[in-house]
């Protein structure tokens, strides 16, 4: 039987909820509210496959999207962790494997545990080394950047901004010897000149964070994420996957985003863009 191909027209709608997580760490070990305990993390991915969730990575949903969003699972969504702390390892990488589940994880270059030479000033928290970064590559995981230093990206000099957006790609690209495409702007604050050179880079995509449910609607270089919080409780989690109530539960969120973007913006018109 012929397949009959769906005209960009009539493909219908189709919403994924891309899931943001940073450290997987308990309030011993971590003071964040962005913290997820392993023991929430864990509930959170057994209900993503009782559910009948499909993992995706942001290459493989970006190009189901673009393709014939009618052929996305039934149920499909996106996690993705930010700055590559060590406890992804430990703690996450882990219960993916188990559930069969997939994931993207943006590193933070100059955070590297052995990042030697290229090693930025600071690190967090215990971070990922080289090695278990190749290792969670090698289990299926997507790799992608998150800046060297991890600094304000829309408030960088020409100069600054190149350097940390190349610097990251091409160290993730001849330590795991793949094409990183990928990107996630640090506190997901971007521009238009930041994607215009993210573009001119060869970054193909990007996340910022949004709080909204992704389709194929939005900017590639602007992909809404959902954040997860260390208070994050069952029933919200379900509303967040689900795609219920979202605005209402990140209402606070997207509110104070919207007021911070004003100030940057103006900050960045008076010349704040100096480092």
């Amino acid at each position: 039987m012929s397949k009959v191909k769906t005209s960009a027209a009539n493909r219908p709608e189709v919403k994924v909820p891309i899931l943001m997580y940073h450290e997987i760490a308990t309030r011993a070990e971590t003071t964040s509210r962005l913290a997820v305990s392993p023991s929430s993390f864990a509930a959170q991915l057994k209900h993503l496959h009782e559910a009948g969730f499909t993992t995706l990575t942001i290459s493989g949903l970006l190009s189901a999207l673009a393709d014939d969003p009618a052929r996305l699972p039934a149920r499909p969504v996106a996690i993705t962790f930010d700055d590559g702390f060590a406890d992804f390892h430990r703690q996450a990488l882990p219960l993916l494997r188990h559930y069969d589940f997939t994931a993207t994880v943006f590193v933070t270059t100059g955070w590297v545990a052995d990042a030697g030479p290229h090693a930025a000033d600071r690190s967090p928290a215990q971070m990922l080394c080289w090695s278990q970064i190749r290792e969670a590559a090698a289990a299926g995981i997507e790799i992608g950047a998150h800046s060297h230093r991890h600094p304000q990206l829309d408030q960088l000099t020409p100069k600054r901004l190149y350097d940390e957006l190349a610097t990251s790609k091409a160290l993730l690209e001849d330590e795991l010897g793949i094409a990183i495409p990928n990107l996630a702007y640090p506190f997901g604050y971007s521009n238009a000149r930041v994607r215009r050179m993210s573009r001119e880079i060869g970054y193909t995509h990007a996340c910022a964070v949004g709080n909204a449910t992704a389709d194929s609607t939005y900017d590639k270089f602007i992909l809404p994420r959902l954040t997860i919080h260390r208070s994050t409780g069952p029933a919200t989690f379900e509303d967040i996957v689900r795609g219920r109530k979202v605005s209402l539960i990140f209402m606070k969120e997207r509110s104070l985003t919207k007021g911070w973007a004003i100030v940057r913006r103006t900050r960045t018109a008076l010349g704040g863009a100096s480092w």
